[in-house]
C-alpha cells in the first residue's frame, strides 16, 4: 500500500426530508448566495419550491444561475464569476446532478482567479489557491461530485473536455435524499449506474499489487451497482434502490477506494475525448468504451486482476483464468446491454473519419493509464474496436 494523507471534509445529510435541515447549514455559505440550477427539472419536482422557502427561512439573499447544461460548459462557469463579482457573492449553492456541481466548484476557484478560468484547466491544479465555500442538494446519482474535489468542464470551442481537483473544491456540506430522484428519467438513471461502476473501475484496475482493503471495498461497490441497478430502472420509486445507488455514488469517487494505489483513469480520458466533440452522455460513452479497453488491456501482465474481478464480482469459477478472464469482461458488456446502453459509438453519432482527432486529443498532454500505459495508437485502436 502507498502512503496518503486522507481527508473527506463533507458534512452529509442522507435521507428523507433532509431538506427541511437546509436553512441550518446555509450559514457557512455566508450572506449572499448564487444558486446554480440546471434547465428547469428541479422545477417540476417541486425540489426548486422547496429549497427557496429554505433560502428565505435562513434570511439570506441570493442570485440565480439556472440552464446549466450536461457536460457544463466553460461558458455558463465564466456567466457565474461575473455574477458573483457583480453582487458579492459569498457562498455557492448548487441543487443538481455532477453537470451543475462541477460548474459551481469551478465557479467558486475561479472567483478567485484572475485569469480566463478555461487556464485553470490547461495549466492545472495548482492554479487554484482559494475557493468560495460550497453547498450542495444531490438530484442525480452517478457522479459522486458532491463529496470530492473533482470537476470536469468542456469548452465548445476547443472541443475539449477537461478536468481539475483541489480540496479547496469539496462542498462543505450535500444533502443526500434518495426520494428526489425518484423521478430522474429511465436513461439518466442507468447512465449514473454505469458513471458510478466505471468510477469504481478507474480505481479497482491498478499496478499496485498489495491494496486488499481497497480492493474488496470496490467489489462491494461494484455488487451494488450489478444488484440495485435493474431494480431501480424497473421500480423507480424503490426508496431502498433508490438509496443504495445514491450512497455507492458518494463511496465511489470521495478518495475512500483510491488512496493508497496508483489508479488508472484511462477510459475516462478517452470519454471525455468523445463527448468533448460529440456531446455524449458520460455514463453512455463509458458503457460503450469500458468492455473494449477491458478486452485491449488483457494480457499475461494483468490477467490476475481480471480473474479477481471476474470471480468476486461475478461469481465465475474455473481453473481456467484466461476463460475466468474473458468471461468477466462479457458479464460486464451484458450488464451494461441490461441496463439499455448503446454498445457502439457510431449509435450515438460518432463519425468514423473523426476517431484520430479524438485519440490526438485523449492523448494531447501525456500518455493515459496507469494499469497499462496507452498511447495514441492503442487509444485509436480501442475506439475502432467500440466503433
Amino acid at each position: 500500500m502507498l502512503d496518503f494523507t486522507y481527508m473527506v471534509s463533507t458534512k452529509i445529510l442522507f435521507g428523507k426530508k433532509r431538506i427541511e435541515d437546509l436553512s441550518e447549514e446555509l450559514k457557512v455559505l455566508g450572506k449572499t448566495i448564487l444558486f446554480v440550477y440546471g434547465q428547469g427539472s428541479i422545477r417540476k419536482t417541486g425540489v426548486y419550491d422547496s429549497v427557496l422557502r429554505m433560502l428565505t427561512k435562513s434570511s439570506l439573499s441570493w442570485h440565480e444561475l439556472s440552464g446549466v447544461q450536461p457536460n457544463p460548459r466553460i461558458t455558463s462557469v465564466r456567466q457565474g464569476i461575473a455574477l458573483c463579482r457583480q453582487h458579492h457573492i459569498t457562498g455557492i449553492f448548487a441543487v443538481g446532478g455532477g453537470s451543475v456541481i462541477d460548474c459551481a466548484k469551478t465557479i467558486a476557484a475561479g472567483f478567485y482567479y484572475e485569469q480566463d478560468p478555461w487556464d485553470m484547466f490547461l495549466l492545472g491544479d495548482s492554479t487554484i489557491t482559494k475557493a468560495l465555500p460550497l453547498g450542495t442538494v444531490l438530484t442525480v446519482a452517478g457522479t459522486g461530485s458532491e463529496m470530492n474535489g473533482n470537476a470536469v468542464i468542456s469548452n465548445e470551442e476547443t472541443e475539449q473536455k477537461l478536468a481539475i481537483h483541489h480540496d479547496l473544491l469539496r462542498p462543505r456540506f450535500s444533502l443526500l435524499d434518495p426520494t428526489v430522484t425518484f423521478s430522474v428519467p429511465r436513461d439518466q438513471t442507468a447512465a449514473g449506474v454505469v458513471d458510478i461502476f466505471s468510477h469504481v473501475l478507474e480505481q479497482y484496475f491498478s499496478p499496485t499489487k498489495e491494496a486488499f482493503v481497497q480492493n474488496r471495498l470496490a467489489e462491494s461497490l461494484l455488487r451494488t451497482c450489478v444488484y440495485y441497478g435493474p431494480i431501480v430502472l424497473d421500480d423507480p420509486r424503490n426508496y431502498e434502490a433508490r438509496a443504495q445507488v445514491m450512497w455507492a455514488s458518494s463511496l465511489a469517487l470521495n478518495g475512500l477506494l483510491g488512496y493508497g494505489k496508483m489508479t488508472d483513469w484511462a477510459t475516462h480520458a478517452i470519454e471525455h475525448a468523445v463527448s468533448a466533440a460529440y456531446d455524449v452522455t458520460h455514463g453512455i460513452g463509458l458503457a460503450i468504451l469500458t468492455p473494449h479497453w477491458m478486452e485491449y488491456v488483457l494480457d499475461d501482465e494483468t490477467l490476475s486482476s481480471f480473474v479477481d474481478y471476474a470471480r468476486n464480482v461475478w461469481q465465475i469459477q474455473g481453473a481456467d483464468m484466461h476463460h475466468v478472464a474473458d468471461k468477466g469482461i462479457e458479464m460486464t458488456r451484458e450488464f451494461f446491454s441490461r441496463l439499455g446502453m448503446p454498445t457502439t459509438l457510431r449509435e450515438v453519432g460518432v463519425k468514423e473519419k473523426k476517431l484520430e482527432e479524438i485519440a490526438e486529443k485523449t492523448v494531447i498532454y501525456r500518455d493515459v493509464g496507469r494499469f497499462k500505459k496507452l498511447g495514441k495508437k492503442d487509444v485509436l485502436t480501442i475506439l475502432k474496436n467500440a466503433y
